[in-house]
């Protein structure tokens, strides 16, 4: 495995983390009657309705500012938390090849269930490409969508320009079992390394660390493996909520912000109504390192026609 696919399968497991030091947010939680093994859903707030997905490995509280922000702004806030990632059992999410994609259908339940009228949902890193998945397969449920630092299709950073997913498979297998078999004694130093590169501030990189540690290791590998081989741009012509992304230069990334720009033209080109951002003096964790920038970005998004 190069140096390129082992940082990739490092941060695979710091993807999307928790947040100790964040404001409280002044509201009462609610856990609503919706049973499942997949995912637990807690509600704050009152107003029209935002579902805040987090990412790999991640707890809700990442959401602990923008949760803040948004009750604030007269929303109420959904927030998932996957089984199997940041300490909660991983449920059914314990077999199969497929992590993120029945998570998307299960949210889509939710949804319904719910009654919720089009909510605005916003998902980060493997949270964003969830919701990639939700607004593609269940157009009629979403009212807008934020990808927060994630393309539609991991496996284009680990093979040649237009390759497919049956040929970075063999890739994703590899880093699959390699996170898979972590040893106990270095699984800190691993997280430590790849979080220093996704939050700038570090004064917030401790909790991340902690709930990569807490984390089902082999959902995570499956998650990853998905993510990889997993091609999501056929179906972003599906998508009818208008969509914004927003994504960084990664720390340490051979690319110029130009060439990354083009990169994401490129990834995005068929999806209708969309905006791309490119967000400066952040890393992958925008919300913590840029939140002034990202809150205003969430609340045009929310604004948008």
């Amino acid at each position: 495995m190069n140096r390129r696919h082992l940082l990739l399968s490092s941060l695979a497991l710091t993807g999307g983390l928790t947040l100790t030091a964040c404001a409280s947010v002044p509201a009462a939680v609610v856990t609503p009657a919706f049973a499942s093994d997949r995912i637990g859903v807690s509600v704050e707030g009152a107003g029209p309705d935002v579902i805040l997905i987090p990412g790999l490995s991640s707890h809700p509280v990442i959401w602990d500012t923008t949760a803040a922000h948004l009750i604030a702004t007269g929303h109420r806030v959904h927030r998932v938390w996957v089984s199997g990632f940041a300490g909660r059992p991983a449920g059914t999410n314990a077999a199969g090849d497929q992590v993120g994609q029945p998570v998307a259908d299960e949210i889509a339940r939710y949804i319904r269930e719910q009654n919720l009228d089009h909510p605005a949902v916003i998902g980060h890193s493997m949270g964003g490409w969830m919701g990639l998945v939700l607004a593609a397969r269940h157009p009629e449920l979403v009212g807008r969508l934020m990808v927060v630092d994630m393309m539609p299709f991991m496996g284009a950073m680990f093979g040649p320009p237009g390759a497919t997913p049956d040929q970075v498979r063999p890739v994703a297998e590899q880093i699959r079992e390699s996170i898979r078999s972590v040893p106990l004694d270095q699984r800190r130093l691993r997280a430590e390394q790849t979080i220093a590169g996704m939050i700038r501030t570090e004064s917030l990189r401790e909790g991340p660390i902690q709930n990569t540690l807490d984390s089902d290791y082999d959902v995570v590998a499956r998650s990853f493996h998905e993510l990889i081989v997993t091609d999501l741009r056929p179906e972003l012509a599906n998508i009818t909520a208008p969509t914004t992304v927003l994504y960084v230069t990664p720390t340490g990334a051979p690319l110029t912000d130009q060439q990354l720009d083009v990169f994401y033209q490129l990834s995005y080109e068929t999806l209708p109504n969309h905006r791309l951002v490119r967000i400066p003096d952040a890393a992958h964790f925008i919300m913590f390192d840029n939140p002034t920038r990202f809150f205003t970005e969430v609340d045009a998004f929310l604004s948008t026609e």
